[in-house]
């Protein structure tokens, strides 16, 4: 479902630079690791920041929805990615690993976040998404219906939420979201399905309305 992408992906001409990874400060780090172990070398680290850089970003800018909170976020993930990544128990699984880490970090940035501040920030990104500038009669329909989308999205329920942003922002597959999740393959398939129903039923609704 292209739509559903666009409108809860970070808007590219926001797209962030990304970070240079910071040098690492524990000598734990700085040992080259034997072969065979789970654990990545510093180098083998720096290799897979730049993988999921873009990815890790994409889906915590669809849980925020800010580009600043969104890089702080995603700093604090690959920081604390880098201090546990001995656990790590294969390096398969790195992916999954690193969402699940991103996951908690969001869901704390919302604890944290107090209820004046957050209505703040949703009324920001109602203005901005109204605020670009009106021209072609088709243009104006088509943001219309990409603001509807993205209200449409924020209505689902959280685990919906979640799953939605885990296959469309951070593009991961139904596996790796169910090693996120800790769910089944089936159980996440069926939610994206259930979900893309009901987008697609509301978004015919409101292709009524503004038709």
């Amino acid at each position: 479902m292209t739509t559903a992408r666009i409108a809860i992906k970070a808007p590219t001409r926001n797209a962030p630079t990304r970070p240079a990874v910071k040098p690492a400060t524990r000598k734990a780090n700085t040992a080259t690791v034997q072969e065979g172990t789970a654990t990545p070398t510093v180098g083998e680290f720096a290799e897979l920041y730049n993988q999921y850089f873009a990815k890790v970003f994409a889906y915590v800018y669809g849980r925020v929805q800010d580009r600043e909170v969104s890089l702080d976020i995603v700093s604090d993930v690959f920081e604390k990615a880098l201090v546990k990544v001995k656990s790590l128990r294969s390096r398969d699984s790195f992916g999954s690993w690193l969402f699940t880490i991103a996951r908690n970090e969001v869901s704390s940035h919302w604890r944290k976040e107090k209820p004046a501040q957050k209505a703040a920030r949703e009324a920001a990104i109602e203005k901005e998404l109204h605020s670009q500038p009106k021209s072609p009669e088709d243009l104006l329909v088509h943001k219309e219906r990409l603001a509807a989308l993205a209200t449409l999205v924020g209505g689902l329920p959280k685990r919906e939420q979640e799953i939605i942003a885990l296959k469309f922002d951070a593009e991961l597959t139904n596996r790796e979201i169910a090693s996120v999740l800790s769910t089944s393959e089936v159980n996440v398939r069926v939610t994206i399905f259930r979900a893309l129903r009901k987008l697609r039923d509301r978004m015919k609704n409101v292709g009524d309305n503004l038709g």
